[in-house]
C-alpha cells in the first residue's frame, strides 16, 4: 500500500465510522503539545495522517492556536487531558469541557477519557450529530492491568458508543507488554473465548516507558488503529516520531 493511499483511508474519520485500518503501523497521528509543534506542523512537508491537539497543554496559546489552525492540513484529534491520566496545567473540568466544545467544529476526533464519559454525555451526542469520531481512552502511567480488565473497560467504551477505544499504560517490564498483546488479541477475538470479543468498537493500545517504543510497533501490527507519534520531542518515554513509525513499515513492507 502507497503512502498516499494509507492517508486517504486514515483521512476516511471524517466520513465513515470505522478507521481503515493501515498495514503494519496503524494511521499516524502526529502529537501537537506546544507553539514549536503547532509551527512544525504547519510547515511538516510528509504529513501524519491526522493531528492531535492536546489543548490542556496549549490552553495559554488558545487564542494563536484558534487563528493558526486553518494551516494545519490534516484530520485533527482534540483532547483535553484529564490532570489524573496525564493533563498538564491542573485544568478544572469545566474547563477542558469548554475547550472541547470550542474547537469541536473543528475536529473529526474527539477523545475524551472513559472515566468522564458520564460528565460530557451532552458533548459526545454532540459529536456524533457533527459526524465527529468519539475516542474514549484509559492512561495508567503506574502499571498495565491484565488483559481481562483492559476488555472490560472496551466493552464500557463500546457500550458507551465510542468508536474507538484508546489505550495507553506503562510497559517497564516483558510482562506489562505482554499483556497489551494479549489484550489487543482477545479484542479481536483470536485469542480466548469468544466471550473476550468487545463488539464494534476499535482498539489503540499503546505503551509508555522501557518497552514503549517496542510496543507502538508490534501493537500497531496486531491490529492497533492509531499509532501516536512526536513532531521534534517525545512527550511520554517511549514516543517515536512520526518519520521512525513510517521507517518501520517501510522495513516490514521490504
Amino acid at each position: 500500500m502507497t503512502t498516499r493511499r494509507r492517508v486517504k483511508s486514515c483521512s476516511r474519520l471524517a466520513r465513515s465510522r470505522r478507521l481503515t485500518e493501515t498495514k503494519h503501523r496503524g494511521c499516524i497521528a502526529g502529537v501537537i503539545a506546544s507553539s514549536t509543534d503547532l509551527n512544525a506542523a504547519i510547515v511538516l512537508k510528509d504529513l501524519p495522517d491526522l493531528f492531535e491537539l492536546r489543548l490542556d497543554s496549549l490552553f495559554p496559546i488558545t487564542n494563536h492556536l484558534e487563528k493558526k489552525i486553518a494551516r494545519l492540513r490534516a484530520p485533527l484529534i482534540i483532547t483535553a487531558r484529564d490532570p489524573r491520566e496525564g493533563g498538564t496545567g491542573n485544568l478544572s473540568r469545566e474547563t477542558r469541557r469548554s475547550l472541547l466544545r470550542r474547537f469541536l467544529p473543528r475536529a473529526s476526533c474527539l477523545d475524551v477519557e472513559l472515566r468522564n464519559a458520564h460528565h460530557v454525555k451532552s458533548l459526545l451526542a454532540d459529536a456524533k450529530k457533527r459526524r465527529v469520531r468519539r475516542i474514549l481512552s484509559y492512561h495508567n502511567f503506574k502499571s498495565t492491568p491484565s488483559s481481562r480488565s483492559l476488555c472490560a473497560k472496551a466493552r464500557q467504551a463500546n457500550a458507551l458508543g465510542a468508536d474507538i477505544f484508546k489505550v495507553a499504560t506503562r510497559t517497564d517490564s516483558p510482562a506489562e507488554l505482554a499483556r497489551l498483546v494479549d489484550f489487543i488479541m482477545c479484542c479481536s477475538g483470536k485469542r480466548h473465548s469468544g466471550s473476550e470479543r468487545v463488539g464494534r468498537v476499535q482498539i489503540a493500545v499503546m505503551g509508555i516507558g522501557k518497552f514503549g517504543t517496542i510496543s507502538r510497533l508490534l501493537l500497531a501490527r496486531c491490529g492497533s488503529v492509531l499509532n501516536y507519534a512526536h513532531l521534534g520531542r517525545a512527550r511520554v518515554t517511549g514516543q517515536p516520531s512520526v518519520s521512525e513509525i513510517r521507517r518501520w513499515a517501510l522495513d516490514v513492507e521490504r
